[in-house]
């Protein structure tokens, strides 16, 4: 019974993952601006000297005292979504695909697999019901086992070398994003089945799906912010890093840009958490059907 949670969670994962890669891929370029570190064409000025005609018939040249660049605006999920097809075609937006699967086949299958044991384990014997308390203590443990087993592919799928730079963070993040998400998931499902609102069906199955990707969207976002920084700070040999932490990240982050930069990207964020813990729900769904009898 054990292996086959990790099986159906496993399949369901990988299809979810493969098939909203391209909304995770534009919310980690759109938490990635802003960053001063951060090569920023827009603010390359070209040195321009003054030419001036003066009264005596010759030339004086002047260099500006201080340059100001403009900033380049923030680019939302669509105009991010066009320079990478414009640049790389199509296939871009798949690119790091294969990171992808090979981190829900490590991260995700672990966790739906140790979260459906737990919850089997701490549910009540008789009524097989399971408190919301004890859902989120399985979500907590599930993805924090979860997140260490599939750092390295995280890290991979995010163009970092060192693959364990973050991994607090990645597991924090994880920890929050399973016990809130698969939490949150049962806890509505339960609620849509016993007032009798819907049947045990695809539409509670999607219902459930979009509140627990929302809930997973605002509690994850800061801590999805910081750590995609960290991961993808570039440190140059000789040179301190520009953070020296998770902390340090979150404060500089604020300092410079306000504390609604914890949730740059959210609407990617939501966008793909949406897409993704439906297809990741209504397939886990339908594989426990199909291997029900196994």
């Amino acid at each position: 019974m054990g292996l086959k949670g990790f099986v159906e969670g496993g399949i369901a994962s990988i299809v979810a993952g493969a098939s909203t890669h391209p909304l995770d891929l534009i919310k980690v370029r759109m938490q990635l601006q802003g960053e001063p570190h951060l090569p920023n064409p827009a603010l390359q000025v070209a040195y321009r000297p003054a030419v001036s005609l003066n009264s005596a018939g010759g030339y004086s040249i002047s260099l500006p005292e201080t340059l100001h660049a403009k900033a380049q605006p923030r680019a939302g999920p669509v105009s991010i979504a066009a320079r990478i097809v414009q640049a790389e075609g199509v296939a871009g937006l798949f690119s790091g695909v294969s990171a992808t699967i090979l981190r829900q086949t490590l991260y995700s299958t672990t966790r739906m697999g140790l979260y459906d044991i737990l919850k089997r384990r701490w549910s009540d014997s008789g009524s097989g019901s399971l408190p919301l308390q004890r859902k989120i203590a399985a979500g907590l443990i599930a993805g924090g086992i979860g997140a260490a087993v599939g750092n390295p592919a995280d890290v991979a799928m995010e163009g970092i070398a060192s693959l364990w730079r973050g991994s607090g963070l990645t597991v924090n993040r994880a920890m929050i994003v399973t016990a809130s998400q698969l939490a949150s998931y049962d806890q509505v499902k339960e609620m849509i089945l016993e007032r009798g609102v819907m049947g045990d069906g695809i539409g509670t199955h999607v219902t459930a799906s979009f509140a627990a990707g929302f809930v997973a969207a605002v509690t994850s976002n800061p801590i999805d912010v910081i750590k995609t920084r960290v991961m993808n700070m570039n440190v140059e040999p000789g040179a301190a890093a520009p953070y020296s932490g998770a902390l340090d990240c979150a404060v500089k982050t604020v300092r410079a840009e306000g504390v609604m930069a914890l949730y740059k990207g959210f609407i990617p964020t939501i966008s793909r958490q949406g897409p993704f813990t439906v297809v990741l729900f209504v397939t886990l769904e339908q594989v426990r059907k199909l291997l029900k009898d196994l």
